[in-house]
């Protein structure tokens, strides 16, 4: 096996105070809490309010990260936030989180993968571990979806919710626990099915021409539906068989919170049992990019992760893009 890389010192995880509930929504649009829980899993979700952005949900959780993992912010080389809900254009969120914490050594910069980017950008961390151990860098997951959702989209605005999640990585200490591989794909001719047109530079902002719809996220749920369970099973195994590890061989499975049927069917084909699975899609909805780090640190607050563990990292997003990574913790 191939010994691993990236090795997790620390996380941490920021979610806005308020919640929204599907009874909230079921006053907002024709909905119902059983509509949802039953076709999505989830219950509530967290939106951002006064005072609230990305780059500070970022910088919060950035902050829990480093102090659980012992490292300061000026020995950051640096700094990665995936996200597609920016606080602005320019500067990026990475560039406001480094100003925040005063990690001044680091160089920052923004990656847009959708709900894969989290795992986009600790595979970039990895390579840059394996050429020298010693660095230490800033991995973070962003989102405020809720400023791109149409809340009068029944299909869509019961979906997504606001958060961020946030890893401290380095080199592994001893060639056997850390990042283990990753695999990254995308297939971009599939791009219609899952957009978020508006504000780009061909559907500029303020633009009578361009549908009202276009400015938030639109889905055709039903095939999304179709390549993200096929896309997230053969990901997974292509881990595990680059690996020479079975299914059932494996401690932990934290994917993609998108959908509780998608991660049902996942869990389903790779024959796990469901407390090998990482679930909070009930209290978050979708974070996209931020979606995996919540996950992970709750796991292991909650005690699911221990050391010498074998856990999956999973997921699917608008691209389409999807990733895994394998790790010994």
């Amino acid at each position: 096996m191939r010994k691993a890389g990236a090795f997790i010192l620390g996380t941490g995880r920021a979610l806005p105070s308020r919640v929204l509930t599907n009874q909230d929504l079921e006053r907002m649009v024709d909905t119902s809490d059983e509509w949802i829980t039953q076709r999505t899993g989830i219950k509530e979700r967290r939106i951002v309010g006064e005072g609230e952005s990305n780059s500070r949900l970022a910088t919060t959780a950035a902050r829990r990260a480093l102090s659980r993992a012992g490292v300061s912010p000026e020995d950051l080389d640096l700094i990665i936030v995936a996200t597609l809900t920016p606080d602005y254009l320019m500067p990026s969120v990475a560039v406001l989180v480094q100003q925040a914490l005063g990690a001044r050594r680091a160089g920052a910069f923004d990656l847009s993968a959708t709900c894969s980017g989290f795992l986009y950008a600790l595979s970039i961390a990895d390579k840059f571990v394996r050429e020298d151990p010693k660095r230490k860098i800033l991995v973070i997951g962003s989102e405020v979806l809720s400023h791109k959702t149409n809340w009068e989209d029944r299909t869509t605005c019961v979906l997504f919710g606001d958060g961020a999640g946030a890893a401290v990585v380095t080199g592994s200490p001893d060639g056997e626990r850390g990042v283990l591989s990753t695999h990254l794909h995308a297939d971009g001719s599939l791009w219609h099915l899952l957009t978020l047109k508006g504000c780009g530079s061909l559907y500029p902002p303020c633009d009578p021409r361009i549908p009202r719809e276009d400015y938030f996220i639109r889905m055709q749920g039903r095939e999304v539906f179709k390549q993200a369970v096929r896309a997230m099973e053969a990901v997974a195994m292509e881990a595990l068989e680059t690996a020479g590890v079975a299914p059932g061989e494996l401690d932990l499975l934290i994917p993609h919170q998108a959908n509780i049927r998608i991660i049902e069917y996942l869990r389903e084909r790779l024959e796990l049992p469901p407390e090998k699975v990482f679930v909070n899609i009930h209290r978050y909805g979708n974070t996209s990019a931020a979606s995996i780090p919540i996950a992970l640190d709750e796991a292991l607050e909650e005690g699911r992760l221990k050391e010498g563990d074998l856990v999956l990292m999973v997921s699917f997003g608008g691209g389409f893009t999807w990733a895994s990574v394998l790790m010994r913790w």
